[in-house]
């Protein structure tokens, strides 16, 4: 495993892992490390020897006080990796300490990176935190999503209690932290919060070297027009806050019509920013 390190162990139910991606001879390999309970699954590839598709798999299957996941991707230079979970994870309800999921990407020059796990669910009193940072050297691009979905409407979780908090960054270009409280009915129910809306995500197109201005703007316009006309009760829209970072927002009562509208646009810039037909995980149908 050349000189990939695991740091120690902590207290608590910690799991770790270290994934590498090197692009050679026309074939992204990939090296990994593990500690604790996450896994990935043996690499795949659906669409050729250049993009090697892997599975996130944690079987506890969720976190509760005090677990920790650390996942750290290194991408080298023309390597192309994408990385999905087969479910959802779980924040479980906390006796006082905080379950952490951290990611730390490193995507070098000419690579290529999809982080598109499918959504966290945010159980009645959990105490949660989900931090992504994606360090985008010149020249490397990245698709990449976050879901979230507060309680479980349909068995009487209304998520009245707990709190989750979310980290979003690429240094010093984007950074977004937000914390939802459940108690906080404000945030909850006001028009300018969340509506009353209990399920969200964001998708980001990012690039380590600004997009030209007539590429920014043709990967706004094709995705302006997929979310003009969303179902009833969800909301959404796409902006550029920089050069080199376009976002989607979605809203709505319920995960899956969030979900299908970020693999639309997902689709959408694969093939328009890369020249990639869309070649969804085949775990999202199971």
């Amino acid at each position: 495993m050349h000189d990939l390190v695991l740091p120690q162990a902590g207290a608590g139910w910690a799991s770790r892992l270290q994934l590498r991606y090197v692009h050679e001879q026309g074939r992204t390999r990939a090296w990994h490390l593990h500690e604790g309970a996450l896994r990935v699954l043996a690499a795949l590839y659906p669409e050729g020897d250049a993009v090697c598709h892997h599975v996130l798999v944690h079987p506890p299957a969720g976190m509760a006080g005090g677990d920790s996941v650390r996942m750290e991707l290194e991408l080298q230079p023309g390597s192309h990796a994408l990385l999905t979970t087969p479910g959802a994870t779980r924040f479980y309800r906390s006796l006082g300490g905080t379950a952490s999921q951290t990611l730390h990407a490193r995507v070098a020059e000419g690579a290529r990176l999809e982080w598109l796990p499918l959504e966290s669910l945010a159980y009645e009193d959990c105490i949660a935190e989900n931090r992504a940072v994606f360090e985008l050297a010149p020249g490397a691009e990245m698709l990449a999503w976050d879901m979230l979905a507060l309680g479980r409407p349909a068995a009487g979780d209304l998520f009245a209690h707990g709190s989750f908090t979310q980290h979003l960054e690429i240094p010093g270009v984007w950074l977004e932290r937000g914390r939802i409280d459940g108690a906080d009915r404000v945030l909850r129910e006001a028009p300018g919060g969340l509506d009353g809306r209990a399920a969200m995500g964001t998708l980001l197109l990012a690039a380590g070297t600004p997009l030209v201005a007539a590429r920014r703007e043709a990967l706004l316009e094709t995705a302006r027009a997929l979310v003009a006309s969303p179902p009833e009760g969800v909301r959404a829209g796409v902006t550029s806050p920089q050069p080199g970072v376009l976002v989607l927002r979605v809203m709505a009562q319920r995960i899956e019509p969030v979900a299908q509208l970020l693999r639309t646009v997902w689709a959408a810039w694969r093939t328009q920013a890369w020249g990639l037909p869309a070649c969804a995980p085949r775990v999202w149908n199971t």
